[in-house]
């Protein structure tokens, strides 16, 4: 199927669920209902699969959103070509409505990390991964986006904060942004600074995809942290700055992520359906056209 760009889904269908493995038969024999759904594109990068086969029968009946953690984009490590050309083909079949991944890094010399690690953000990283961001939309010939991460720790040397880092990358290199709503919230918390400080520095014409999550709190000798674990529901506070994003900006393709102690499928659209509502409730108090 031919997909629409992400900013031109119908007003009906703007609101995805990740599409995670306990809930692949379901999708793929009963359809349930939901605007479109997001994989983790590295877990279908084999077209040899089982899992790619079920993806290939469900992306006739939804579009689909590919989402990667393994580009390494903030990395000193040159793009791995495989990778990026095992994701080129897993695009050019399905025709996705949005390609991303992370502002951040994963490896060393070739040795990969299962972690979404922060960077310093200093003018000598930002040249490297908008190096990185232009070589991969040279790659696939499309837009990518771009999210902003959670992050534990920041870099002392760092020049600039997160949000002008992100935003400098935006407008280097023109791709989209990702905007990950509790990453944003998880991160003010442990950083100690202002969600609407960071929300105020982003174009919202850059903004095609948003997220939201669950996150877990964290009690140490030292304090609290707050983890982005995607395990349980969105948060209140998290709701409040979507619903706040959407009054003032329009509606944007938002999907619920869920990736650990994933729960019954009615669980998961429930929480899409909070989305849907705040999405139609402020679009119409704010006459925005979606």
């Amino acid at each position: 199927m031919t997909c629409p760009a992400p900013d031109r889904l119908p007003a009906d269908r703007m609101v995805g669920v990740g599409l995670r493995a306990p809930h692949l038969h379901t999708f793929q024999h009963e359809q349930p209902a939901t605007g479109w759904l997001e994989i983790h594109s590295e877990n279908y990068f084999n077209p040899h699969t089982a899992a790619r086969q079920q993806l290939r029968a469900i992306a006739a009946h939804y579009p689909i959103s590919c989402h990667g953690i393994g580009l390494s984009l903030g990395s000193a490590d040159a793009l791995d070509p495989a990778h990026l050309s095992q994701l080129k083909t897993l695009v050019d079949e399905l025709d996705p409505i949005a390609v991303s991944d992370h502002l951040s890094w994963s490896s060393v010399n070739g040795q990969y990390f299962n972690d979404l690690l922060p960077l310093p953000y200093t003018e000598e990283a930002l040249t490297l991964f908008c190096h990185k961001v232009e070589q991969v939309q040279d790659a696939l010939g499309r837009e990518f986006l771009v999210e902003n991460p959670s992050s534990y720790l920041r870099f002392s040397h760092s020049t600039m904060p997160e949000w002008e880092f992100l935003r400098e990358v935006q407008q280097r290199t023109g791709c989209g942004l990702l905007l990950d709503l509790n990453n944003i919230y998880v991160s003010a918390f442990n950083h100690g600074f202002d969600c609407a400080r960071y929300l105020a520095a982003i174009d919202p014409a850059s903004v095609k995809e948003i997220h939201l999550a669950g996150f877990t709190v964290k009690a140490l000798a030292e304090g609290e942290i707050w983890i982005d674990t995607h395990s349980c529901p969105v948060s209140e506070p998290v709701w409040q700055l979507y619903r706040q994003w959407i009054r003032q900006h329009g509606a944007v393709p938002t999907l619920i992520e869920w990736d650990l102690d994933i729960p019954a499928l009615p669980v998961l659209l429930e929480e899409a359906a909070k989305a849907r509502a705040i999405l139609t409730e402020e679009t119409i108090n704010g006459s925005v056209t979606v």
